[in-house]
Order: structure tokens, then sequence, then C-alpha cells
């Protein structure tokens, strides 16, 4: 890529470099036609004497002798520390010796993506998948999330007061928040269900393909998890009435189902612990709001920045 304010590009220093060495023009009258400098025409003209139409192209700016840069020693270390220990480079400079942005540079010069671009038990480059269609695959998982007494929790009152006021025996119990979220579009369906049964996680699944069909998106499979709900026949029954193709992760690879898993952590930060709430039925009603600006107005950065709905189609059109 060419600096901005270049004047001349490969094939304009070939034309300049052809007049004063092929037709035999005065440097500075080719440098004024050109609108360059009289050395800045020399030193293409030289370029062109010496490698031909080849030396045209830009050169790399990196100087030819780095005394000061780290040793095949200290870059193996790197590496190995790297590969074995799985940290970043603030860790390996300390370990090494050497300046952070050091470490950086080495780890980039060996082609070792950063940690959030890997897998965290083999340290391997996560491979990312999309499909290219809405409805072809939708994964379903459930987060348990903790009911807020009335009055507050510990957010409102403090963690002492808190925790006096929890009831060991009859607590507020907790919150299943049942999602289904489309692979290609990253468009959401959630509901807050008292459990994770079978029979609770198979009329889930009809309400989803219904909401998602009413949006114009009939799915085609869906991916679970392997607990222990998604196992049963209530579930393979249900998908095969819905005519779904059921999918499940291999056992201890919740990467596989990121996307939804991805989903739960923005919806926990962005609503369930965005603001401190005095009551669980006041959280509640603040979630069809966010779930509609997630899926219609905020900007998603796995698809461009574009919300959910600009993926599906005439989708975001019908919304205000």
């Amino acid at each position: 890529m060419f600096h901005r304010n270049a004047p001349l590009t490969p094939t304009d220093r070939l034309r300049l470099a052809r007049c004063v060495v092929d037709d035999g023009w005065p440097l500075r009258r080719a440098a004024e036609r050109f609108q360059v400098s009289h050395t800045t025409a020399a030193r293409w003209a030289d370029r062109y004497r010496q490698l031909g139409a080849a030396g045209m192209q830009d050169r790399s700016s990196r100087p030819h002798h780095q005394p000061r840069r780290a040793t095949a020693a200290i870059e193996e270390q790197v590496v190995r520390l790297r590969r074995e220990h799985r940290i970043g480079p603030v860790r390996l400079a300390a370990r090494c010796n050497i300046a952070a942005s050091t470490a950086h540079r080495i780890l980039r010069r060996h082609g070792l993506p950063a940690l959030a671009a890997t897998d965290r038990t083999t340290g391997e480059p996560v491979r990312r998948y999309e499909r290219s269609q809405p409805g072809e695959l939708i994964h379903i998982d459930v987060k348990k999330l903790g009911r807020i007494p009335d009055g507050g929790g510990h957010k409102v009152l403090g963690r002492a007061a808190g925790r006096a006021e929890q009831d060991r025996r009859n607590g507020t119990g907790y919150a299943y928040l049942h999602t289904a979220l489309d692979d290609h579009s990253r468009l959401a369906y959630t509901e807050d269900l008292p459990d994770e049964k079978a029979a609770t996680c198979a009329a889930f699944l009809q309400r989803a393909a219904a909401w998602f069909a009413a949006r114009g998106v009939r799915v085609e499979r869906v991916l679970t998890d392997n607990a222990w709900a998604y196992t049963k026949n209530t579930w393979r029954d249900t998908c095969r009435d819905l005519d779904i193709s059921p999918r499940w992760t291999r056992p201890w690879r919740p990467q596989t189902n990121g996307k939804v898993e991805r989903f739960h952590r923005t919806l926990l930060d962005e609503w369930a612990y965005h603001r401190p709430y005095t009551s669980d039925a006041e959280r509640q009603a603040a979630f069809p709001d966010w779930l509609d600006w997630y899926n219609y107005h905020r900007p998603h950065t796995g698809i461009g920045s574009q919300p959910p709905a600009s993926r599906v189609t005439n989708l975001s059109g019908q919304h205000t």
C-alpha cells in the first residue's frame, strides 16, 4: 500500500525513469514534468538502470543491520515459554528480562496469535466458522442466574448487608435463561424459565422455532451441549416433529457453542449486572427492551458492526 501523499506510483516511476534513461531527458525536465524533486527523479532513474522495471516497487524501510535486536537465544526462550505456559507479552517480558514491546514483536515474527484468538486448552489458533444463511444452525444454551431478593442484593445493600439479608433455607432461587441464537445473523431469542428439565427445554425449542419462523427464518439444525435434558428422547422427538436436525458439541469443548456463550456474557455485562436492581421483577422488566436493542440496534463486532437484524432479509426494515 502506498502513502496517500506519494507523488509517484510504480507506473509513474517507470515512466519517469524511461524518459530519463531511454529517451535522454535531462533530470530537471523529467522532475518538472512529473512534479517531483531533482533528487527523486535521479533516484528512480538510477534504480531503473540497475534493476529495470522491477526496481520501481517500494522497498522495506527496515534497516539492514539491527545491533539491538533480541538474540536468537532470547527469541527461542520467548517462543518456548509462550507455547508451554500460554502467557502474554507482559509476563514473557518479566521472565526474559526484555521489554514487553520486544516480546510482542518476537511473537509476531514467529506467527503466534494473540491469546484471545487461541484455544485455552491446546494453545492452537481458534478455527472460526459461520453459516452462510440464517436458520442453518441455531445455538441453544441455558444460563443460570441468581434472582434478586426484594429490596436488592449485595450490589444495592453492600456485601455485608446483602449476606445478612440472605435466607439460607428459602432463598429467591435461580433464573434459567434459555437462549436460541442464530449462527449467521446472531439474532437471539431468550426466555426466563423455572428450570432446565427435558420438557422445559423441548417446549422452549418449539416456541423459539415459531419465533424465528415469524421473522422469516426456518430452523434447520440446533446445536447444544451434552446436558442431560438435550440427550433425552423428549428433545429428540421434538426436533423430529419440527423437522430440525439436532447436533451436540464434543464433550469438554464449550468453544464449539461459543457464540451463545458469548451472548450470555454480553447479556450479563449489559443487562443483568449493568446497574443495581432493587428486585428481580425490576430486572426482568428491563430485559425486553435490552433484547430488542441487541437484535435491532446494537452494533455487533462479529458481523461488521451491524445489528443482527440486518442479516435477516427485510427484518431490519420492518422494525421501528
